[in-house]
């Protein structure tokens, strides 16, 4: 008996310990199995050698071959550090059926014992043994699947009671408790509306949908506003397709398959709204630079044409009569116009005429923007923004080069003072003290604020240098629609015309002013280069009918 004590004795242990998740490691659970392995190595007499602590570390989602502890054990079984490897409960060791029955077979292929506190010693010696061993672990990977899904079962139901669940909160809204609590009685979270940023996330929406915005130019109307993201940093492109796509904004909580119902506190952007961006994202991977809005209709100017007598909005009216056909069939005849929506409501008192067709007055539009178009295509753009913003560049740094002049000049006049001011010291000089430093700090003060101007200067010059590379891009958008306008469909025409053209305004006898968007003005003043100085007033043109 004493020749077999001395031989347990001699049996040194390697002991493994894990829990899945934080809150399994801050309930002491790593302490407990340690405690008891530790008891148990000493009821049997064993040493215990080393202990390996895996803590947040599935034995589900994660493989043997990517566990360090695992791994560290396997290299020592085979330099035969240890004789027995031993566990609080198997399915520490793991519990995935289809690779931990293989790990355990493997130890105790190489001369290690494996044993549990709960469960005694794993043994190979019949089929039975095998069979056993896989059965444990395919009970184990059945308990993980169990517990996954009725967490995932639990989490949809939560979201389908309209429930924050977790996870980063999205701009335009904050967490904040109502009083609801867990299971274990500590306060959880729900989302609720932030006003201000709710706003700019409406902003995104109205620009996006109805002012054809990309993500890129939202990115940069955001950064001139002054907008940011809760960190305080401008609010990137990825982050504002993000925006546009997350249903939460239309007040419908997602997770996974599960969503709720529409919450209408949580509510910023119409569900209408929402699929419309969902339309023009789609078409914009799809058709490329091509991006129509989702309106109904065959008139051109819907929205955005107004009388040029009174300036009321035009609104679009349509009317209908029978006419029989030579054949003697009857059809319908349907008349679309645009009508003063002010001349309609007080007669007299606008001088417009009663209505001006829709064919007729789109007509003469759409030849003015083609007429617009062919001029901005036979102006390589290249070179005439690059004249305008290497005249704006150049400008500005003769603006530096004056002011660092002017500030090597009043350095240069500070020097000379400091100096005299020694010789004041010295009583070699014939200046009064109290001028002479009154003089020294008011240069002081005039080379503190040229340096000021300078720097400001400087950022002023890095901004139009980057400035002109965006302007390229932009002006390529437009020589984009130009190329694009003549093939594309009607609803991106349309779409087109909205971004271009900012108003029309008709008079009589089909005169039109156009007034183009602010952000073609500067644009604009480019390809009216070579006119004459009448031509070139900025922002609108008159035209006469031709038809």
């Amino acid at each position: 008996m004493s020749e077999q004590v001395s031989t347990h004795l001699k049996k040194r242990v390697y002991c493994l310990y894990r829990v899945s998740t934080v809150g399994q490691v801050e309930k002491d659970d790593i302490p407990m199995q340690k405690q008891c392995c530790r008891d148990f190595a000493q009821q049997q007499g064993w040493t215990i050698a080393r202990e390996f602590s895996e803590k947040g570390v599935s034995g589900f989602k994660l493989s043997a071959k990517d566990r360090d502890a695992i791994q560290e054990i396997q290299r020592d079984a085979i330099d035969k550090k240890f004789d027995i490897l031993l566990v609080f409960m198997f399915d520490r060791l793991g519990r995935r059926d289809d690779e931990t029955p293989f790990v355990v077979e493997w130890f105790v292929k190489n001369g290690i014992e494996v044993w549990s506190v709960m469960e005694g010693q794993q043994r190979f010696d019949t089929h039975v043994d095998k069979l056993m061993n896989y059965i444990r672990y395919w009970q184990a990977s059945g308990e993980s699947i169990k517990t996954s899904v009725r967490t995932k079962t639990r989490i949809g139901q939560l979201t389908e009671e309209g429930h924050y669940t977790g996870g980063g909160v999205p701009y335009g809204y904050r967490i904040e408790s109502k009083g609801r609590t867990n299971k274990r009685n500590k306060a959880v979270y729900d989302l609720v509306v932030e006003p201000d940023e709710a706003e700019v996330v409406k902003l995104i929406f109205q620009k996006y949908v109805y002012e054809g915005y990309g993500a890129q130019r939202l990115c940069r109307y955001l950064v001139e506003q002054g907008i940011k993201n809760k960190k305080g940093k401008n609010i990137p492109t990825t982050s504002i397709n993000r925006i546009i796509k997350n249903r939460i904004y239309t007040g419908v909580i997602c997770n996974g398959d599960s969503q709720s119902e529409v919450l209408p506190d949580l509510q910023i952007i119409s569900e209408e709204n929402f699929l419309k961006a969902q339309e023009m994202m789609e078409k914009r991977v799809t058709h490329h630079n091509e991006v129509p809005l989702n309106t109904r209709g065959r008139s051109l100017l819907v929205g955005n044409v107004f009388c040029g007598h009174c300036g009321g909005r035009l609104t679009l009216t349509t009317s209908g009569r029978k006419r029989m056909r030579k054949d003697g069939t009857i059809h319908r005849e349907t008349r679309a116009r645009y009508q003063c929506h002010y001349n309609v409501r007080h007669p007299g008192e606008c001088d417009s005429q009663s209505g001006y067709g829709v064919d007729k007055l789109d007509k003469l539009v759409d030849q003015i923007i083609r007429m617009q178009f062919e001029r901005i295509k036979n102006i390589p753009p290249q070179a005439l923004i690059e004249k305008q913003q290497a005249q704006a560049v150049e400008t500005k740094k003769a603006e530096l080069r004056l002011l660092s002049d002017q500030l090597k000049t009043k350095q240069k006049e500070y020097q000379d003072l400091r100096a005299e001011t020694i010789r004041v010291i010295q009583g070699t000089s014939k200046l009064n003290p109290d001028l002479l430093n009154s003089l020294v700090d008011e240069t002081g003060t005039q080379i503190g604020l040229l340096q000021q101007q300078i720097r400001t200067a400087e950022i002023e010059l890095s901004g139009l240098i980057t400035d002109a590379a965006q302007a390229r891009k932009e002006y390529a958008q437009l020589i984009s629609w130009a190329s694009l306008y003549d093939s594309c469909s009607f609803e991106a025409k349309k779409m087109i015309v909205a971004q271009f053209v900012k108003a029309v305004h008709v008079r009589r006898d089909y005169e039109i002013d156009i007034e183009f968007n602010v952000s073609f003005e500067e644009l604009q003043n480019l390809y009216l280069e070579g006119e004459t100085e009448e031509s070139k007033k900025p922002g609108t043109e008159t035209f006469l009918a031709f038809v």
